[in-house]
């Protein structure tokens, strides 16, 4: 089980049937060798295959009554497929941007979690110890981000999976690391290196009011795709990056040291291990003193 924060404060404890189910998956010798065929990436290619065929619609009536989903603010259509419907479209409005340019915004619907990097570019996660070197499989960009922080958002399957730059800037082309399909809810944390093991693309962001933006997507069990718009061009602040396909997923963000400060109650809720419930577009932390 897990908790989660609104940003008035209130906390509830997560302990959905899901969640129980990957607890068993992770947490016993005979569900870990189960996974291993499941985390790969042709199992995930597999999936995909299926999730984006014309049968697998019967799977979108029972979805939606198993994770309440309200379609209201949602485009209006027929949908082609399960990943089809995954995909949708939020009407327009549906999240407010905030605009400011001291706001440093969500860039998707995830619960949140903040780490600062300390000087060694080490990070903690659950029990967990990453350096930034092993996340980004690079020494010389890792040192960008020496004393600063690292934003961990993970959505859920039930969570609008479409994700936006946080800021204005010229945005650099993605680069692909390969690698596996853990699943990303907090259960595999406490087992596997799940941010440094599993499949994952970054770019950076060059933004106007908050330095060097590292965006990262990382994959998850059952994603079939990370599927992100080209870089390599001046974009807005809010403008679409790109979507996850069916699975949980996540987007890291990375932020240097000053540019950025998280909301207080974030910070807080983080160092007690809570996640803070977010959605795109909404203010997440201020511009620094940078």
């Amino acid at each position: 089980m897990h908790f989660t924060a609104d940003r008035s404060g209130t906390v509830t404890e997560e302990n959905s049937l899901q969640d129980r189910f990957l607890a068993k998956l992770y947490h016993s010798v005979i569900g870990r060798i189960l996974l291993k065929p499941l985390i790969s990436p042709a199992f995930s290619k597999i999936g995909g295959i299926f999730l984006d065929s014309f049968i697998s619609r019967i799977l979108i009536p029972p979805f939606i009554r198993s994770h309440s989903i309200s379609l209201k603010e949602y485009e209006s259509r027929r949908y082609r497929s399960f990943n089809d419907f995954f995909k949708r479209k939020l009407l327009y409005g549906a999240r407010k941007i905030d605009r400011a340019k001291d706001a440093f915004i969500s860039p998707c619907d995830s619960r949140l979690s903040v780490y600062k990097i300390n000087g060694k570019n080490i990070f903690s996660i659950k029990h967990t110890r990453y350096t930034v070197a092993s996340l980004l499989r690079s020494q010389k960009l890792a040192q960008k981000y020496t004393g600063g922080y690292l934003w961990i958002f993970r959505l859920r399957a039930d969570d609008y999976h479409h994700y936006i730059y946080t800021d204005e800037g010229k945005v650099s082309k993605n680069h692909k690391i390969p690698g596996v399909f853990h699943t990303v809810n907090p259960v595999a944390s406490d087992l596997y290196p799940i941010y440094k093991e599993n499949t994952r693309e970054y770019a950076l962001l060059k933004s106007k009011n908050f330095g060097a933006v590292l965006q990262m997507e990382v994959g998850a069990l059952l994603v079939g795709k990370i599927e992100n718009r080209p870089g390599g061009h001046t974009v807005r602040k809010g403008q679409e990056k790109g979507c996850f396909a069916f699975g949980g997923s996540t987007i890291i963000l990375m932020t240097q040291e000053g540019r950025v400060l998280p909301d207080e109650d974030i910070l807080k809720n983080s160092a007690k291990g809570i996640e803070t419930s977010v959605r795109l577009g909404e203010r997440v932390g201020r511009k620094g003193d940078v």
